[in-house]
């Protein structure tokens, strides 16, 4: 990796996160798709600009999770031709928690969750 191992990152900013929690937020990708309108609540919260009672009421987080949902925004016309040399199909696959296992074998698969486990041992941080 140019910038070093993903770990090492992830580490820091969670590391971070406890120390600041004003300052970084981390949601990971299996509860925004869990609960995206917690998700985009806590966001909003996050940079101070939380939703009104009247937005609540009015469903405005609803419409707004649903506008920018995965399959709203991958038939958007800019992103049906893919990025230059990208195709369209490697930017947006399915947005599915355990769609690795149709890019990876098992014992990749095994062997990445490995490494994880082993860099993050030493952590609190849960995945």
């Amino acid at each position: 990796m140019p910038y070093g191992p993903v770990w090492d990152h992830v580490l820091e900013y969670y590391t971070k996160s406890i120390h600041s929690p004003e300052k970084i937020l981390i949601l990971k990708y299996e509860e925004m798709l869990k609960d995206p309108i917690d998700g985009l609540v806590r966001m909003a919260n996050f940079i101070g600009c939380p939703f009104s009672e009247d937005e609540m009421k009015n469903d405005v987080v609803g419409k707004i999770v649903e506008f920018c949902s995965f399959n709203k925004l991958k038939d958007l016309d800019v992103n049906k031709n893919g990025a230059g040399n990208v195709p369209n199909n490697y930017i947006f696959r399915k947005a599915v928690v355990g769609d690795l296992q149709n890019y990876m074998t098992p014992e990749m698969a095994h062997k990445l969750d490995e490494i994880t486990i082993e860099k993050l041992r030493d952590s609190t941080f849960t995945y």
